[in-house]
């Protein structure tokens, strides 16, 4: 018997010409580079051992059951198991129990997904009292394959150890509308910004606001690819493959941008003089857009399965959820490290502007007025992306919602920051030559998405000549207004 959940097999045989059996599943596997995968059940000769009757016919029923809704389902342990792909192989003769033999059955799972642990189990055949066990099995890994070698016959599956603190899942299902909203929010925000720098004709005259818009764009491109990743992960396998390529390059590119963003600060703040670099906007490029795409490409042409179906698992195992992305361990920790030096690096900048900003702000007296300009840096150089560190013990569900609500809005909060002071645009415009006068004497600070521009106002009757730091937003004539003694060219 053969159906969509369930196969079924009877096999009849006398006693003394048993020379073993293999068999496989008709149902759909993994293809994969050597054939298609399947589930399947080696029994050895060996399984006849013990067996006195000569001449006696022997019958060997075989199951294959793929159901959320097991017979012999196990209630939930403190283990916090589930059931690999809600896959159960049986096996048993109807004449006598077998167990303790000498050559084990080997029961082969084939799965699609990135196992970090796994326990080999058999349900012990004692009704709808079962429970998972281990005893008299063991578990050996191939790629795609589950192998369960045991010394009996009975039900078999493949015991998933989930972490503590998994998702369950209503929580797996709200994070996914939050992200499909934000992402869709963000993208739809960045068209909009990009319309706007379009309809301004010296929106993009300026080195920073054309980084600005690489990271828009970088971000733009892994708000699309991510809200790909869910519906194309039930497509084929080489279109996942190229889809998980695609959002693993938008998402180091995103990175390099959110690090250029930091340099640039670092060099117009920090540094100030003599930071002319020839070809600047060229090199952030090749180093933003060209190395990741670079590496992206080497590990798709030579590692081809480091990118596929992955799978986020809940405790209820037939709810869970697959996208496409990493396979691969290694490559998923060297993009954490990648991430980490990053944001370790914006961090580091992102501290020291601070400490130039309140001291200006603590002569100025007006601290607790600029918290916006904090705000705006954060969230410029993506500190929010940081949180994705802290995805341990009870940390884990907390952190999964304020990473999704705070980076898949990414997009918007910058957009929102650029309409803020685009408003604000023709006060600074009006107020500019007041502006000139008043810094002779003193310093302002002012944060302008989606230009930071900065300038010297030097105190004109300070010995020696004291320079401050001011940060004008740049758009319409006041651009000509202002010039940097140590602007960047490209």
């Amino acid at each position: 018997f053969t159906g969509s959940m369930i196969e079924a097999y009877v096999f009849k045989f006398m006693t003394e010409h048993f020379r073993g059996l293999n068999l496989s599943s008709r149902m759909v596997g993994a293809p994969t580079l050597l054939g298609v995968l399947r589930h399947a059940m080696n029994f050895p000769v060996e399984l006849m051992e013990g067996i006195q009757e000569r001449g006696a016919q022997q019958e060997l029923v075989c199951i294959y059951i793929h159901t959320a809704h097991l017979p012999h389902h196990p209630p939930p342990d403190t283990n916090n198991s589930s059931v690999l792909n809600n896959d159960v192989l049986g096996a048993f003769l109807q004449s006598r129990r077998v167990a303790g033999l000498s050559h084990p059955v080997e029961i082969q799972f084939w799965h699609d997904m990135m196992l970090v642990t796994s326990d080999g189990g058999s349900l012990a055949d004692a009704g709808s009292t079962g429970n998972w066990s281990t005893e008299g099995c063991r578990t050996t890994h191939r790629e795609g394959t589950v192998i369960c070698h045991c010394d009996h016959l009975t039900y078999f599956a493949v015991l998933l150890q989930l972490p503590a603190g998994a998702l369950s899942p209503a929580q797996l299902a709200s994070l996914t509308h939050i992200s499909t909203i934000g992402c869709s929010l963000s993208a739809a925000a960045t068209l909009c910004t990009f319309l706007l720098c379009c309809f301004s004709r010296q929106q993009l005259r300026d080195n920073t606001a054309r980084i600005h818009m690489h990271l828009l764009a970088a971000l733009l491109l892994l708000n699309c690819s991510f809200l790909l990743s869910v519906p194309l992960a039930a497509g084929s396998e080489g279109l996942c493959q190229v889809t998980a390529a695609l959002l693993h390059a938008s998402l180091l590119c995103a990175l390099a941008w959110m690090g250029a963003e930091a340099f640039h600060l670092l060099l117009l703040v920090i540094k100030v003089y003599n930071i002319y670099i020839q070809r600047y906007l060229l090199k952030l490029c090749l180093f933003a857009w060209g190395l990741p795409v670079l590496a992206v490409v080497a590990v798709f042409v030579f590692k081809r399965d480091t990118y596929g179906y992955h799978v986020i698992s809940t405790p209820e195992s037939y709810r869970n959820m697959t996208m496409c992305w990493l396979t691969s361990l290694p490559a998923y920790y060297a993009t954490l490290c990648y991430a980490g030096l990053i944001l370790l690096f914006n961090m580091l900048v992102l501290g020291r502007v601070l400490m130039i900003l309140r001291r200006i702000w603590r002569q100025k007296g007006q601290a607790r007025k600029d918290w916006v300009t904090v705000l705006g840096l954060t969230c410029l150089l993506g500190t929010t992306w940081g949180l994705a560190f802290f995805s341990f013990g009870v940390f884990i569900v907390p952190q999964l919602y304020l990473f999704t609500i705070l980076n898949s809005l990414h997009n918007l909060e910058l957009h929102l920051w650029f309409c803020i002071f685009w408003c604000l645009r023709f006060w600074s415009w009006a107020s500019s030559s007041t502006c000139r006068d008043a810094e002779q004497h003193h310093s302002v600070v002012m944060l302008a998405w989606p230009q930071i521009h900065c300038c010297h106002a030097c105190s004109l009757q300070s010995a020696p000549m004291r320079c401050q730091l001011l940060v004008l937003p740049i758009s319409g004539p006041m651009a000509g207004d202002w010039a940097s003694p140590g602007s960047l060219t490209g």
